[in-house]
């Protein structure tokens, strides 16, 4: 694989992170310094599937185009692999690791694994950075947290300025985890046993206001596979509010973390998740990162909720933006059918159904980089409408008010009887985001082998004759083509 090919690859995806070669897990250490975001990621040199695990590091300066440093930015040692973590500024120096004017990074990691090392239980330890995170200094005192049960690792460390300590968040065993505190990096309290029904892994925790208002806030408790709690948190107890909700919908998104020390004049929580289960066959790669979303609690019928979209960076890949006139989408597309028909864009032996293609809107018949926005007007009972993505489908019913696809569905209303849709297609992946990112779907897939097409048709309704497709309306349709994050010069 030479630099001329590397990132071009048929299956590549174009604007969502991948190691340049071999296989990535769990997103790591991610922590905003110096105008660089961070992001640190389980990984493999050498192997396409998951094995000797260390920290893989790359950096961005705007969250889309990303720049691989290090295939082991933390490498194995005595105490075993490299398992999950995260990493803070200590901009108040508690650890005593500074080395010159600024301050060092901080990354908490968990060494060790009975799985691999019969003899090595799962340790936490932690490591400094005083060159921009390019190079790492494992404390000669680890590990900080000694072996609790099972497989206790993926600590999550944040700095609580009320009681100028830092809080670790820590995965037990099952649904298990607990919160520890520290005054200096090295000495932990612990402080609490909490359980996450139904959850398990990578913890993070993280304070948001709600809908903007920053004198009241909530803080967030959130494991691998999207499920998180609400509460209160006072420096010693996390107190939830709410039983497990769950953020992410759809079946690859797992593992997200959130980017620490991002600066007070951005003011965004930023997120990143592991797609994990993606296949690339015969790519020399293994897996791929989702794009990263911006979180915000927003008060909704059922009460307060973690809402996730696409950072608005995604618009650095702009580069040819379609927009489709209000209507009708059954008259809309019927309209489009002819036209292209009669100028011979289509051939009438392409034609096998006569009614199925008038009923589609053809927004792109080739291509795979697209920001698709949108938002429909649906009645009740109208039967909703498709999105057809690389050979796969979207459905919206709106009888049931669900959106589903690949398998997957979550229930996304109406609001004053419209839907919006915000979708990011990359070469093997798709991420729905509904309703401002009430609802997050994140998929992988394998595109069609011939069928590219991006299409938007109206489906029938129990209250509609079969012959006609109607009550979905176009409010608003933008295509918005991208160009590749890999590009240079």
């Amino acid at each position: 694989m030479t630099n001329d090919t590397l990132y071009q690859e048929a299956l590549r995806p174009q604007f969502h992170f991948t190691a340049q070669k071999h296989w990535i897990n769990d997103p790591n250490g991610l922590v905003y310094f110096d105008g660089e975001y961070h992001l640190y990621f389980q990984h493999t040199p050498g192997s396409m599937v998951h094995g000797r695990t260390t920290w893989g590091h790359a950096v961005s300066t705007d969250l889309v185009h990303w720049k691989q440093l290090h295939t082991a930015a933390l490498d194995v040692d005595e105490t075993g692999w490299m398992w999950s973590g995260s990493a803070a500024v200590d901009h108040h120096n508690t650890g005593g690791f500074r080395d010159g004017d600024a301050p060092p990074l901080i990354a908490f990691y968990t060494a060790g694994g009975e799985r691999v090392f019969p003899d090595r239980r799962c340790i936490q330890c932690i490591a400094h950075s005083n060159d921009r995170g390019r190079t790492w200094t494992k404390y000669a005192g680890n590990p900080v947290i000694g072996h609790i049960r099972a497989e206790n690792r993926d600590p999550k460390v944040v700095w609580h300025e009320p009681t100028s300590r830092w809080i670790m968040t820590l995965f037990i065993d099952d649904n298990d985890y607990a919160l520890f505190a520290s005054p200096d990096l090295k000495s932990w309290t612990h402080l609490q046993d909490l359980t996450l029904p139904g959850v398990s892994e990578c913890p993070d925790f993280f304070e948001l206001p709600v809908d903007g208002d920053p004198s009241n806030t909530r803080w967030v408790f959130w494991g691998a596979s999207g499920g998180y709690l609400l509460g209160r948190f006072d420096g010693r107890e996390f107190t939830p509010e709410t039983d497990v909700l769950q953020a992410e919908q759809g079946a690859n998104g797992y593992a997200a973390q959130t980017w620490s020390d991002i600066p007070e004049e951005d003011g965004r929580r930023i997120q990143i998740s592991w797609m994990r289960g993606g296949r690339y066959p015969a790519m020399p790669f293994n897996q791929q990162m989702s794009f990263p979303v911006e979180l915000t609690l927003r008060t909704l019928p059922d009460g307060i909720r973690l809402c996730r979209e696409p950072v608005r960076e995604i618009e650095l890949l702009h580069t040819g933006t379609h927009t489709w006139p209000v209507g009708d989408l059954a008259v809309l597309a019927a309209e489009q059918f002819h036209q292209r028909f009669e100028s011979g864009a289509i051939s009438s032996y392409a034609v096998t159904d006569l009614r199925e293609a008038e009923s589609r809107l053809v927004l792109a018949d080739e291509g795979d980089l697209f920001d698709v926005r949108m938002e429909v007007e649906v009645e009740a009972q109208a039967g909703g409408f498709s999105v057809e993505v690389q050979g796969h489908s979207l459905e919206y019913d709106a009888e049931a008010g669900t959106l589903s696809c690949m398998g997957r569905t979550a229930p996304l209303r109406t609001i004053d009887g419209r839907v919006s849709l915000q979708l990011l297609i990359d070469r093997t992946s798709l991420e729905i985001f509904g309703n401002r990112g009430e609802v997050s779907m994140s998929f992988c897939f394998l595109p069609a082998a011939t069928n590219h097409r991006l299409a938007l048709k109206a489906n029938r309704g129990s209250v509609h004759d079969e012959s006609v497709h109607g009550g979905v309306r176009i409010v608003s349709l933008v295509v918005h083509e991208l160009r590749s994050a890999w590009e240079t010069g």
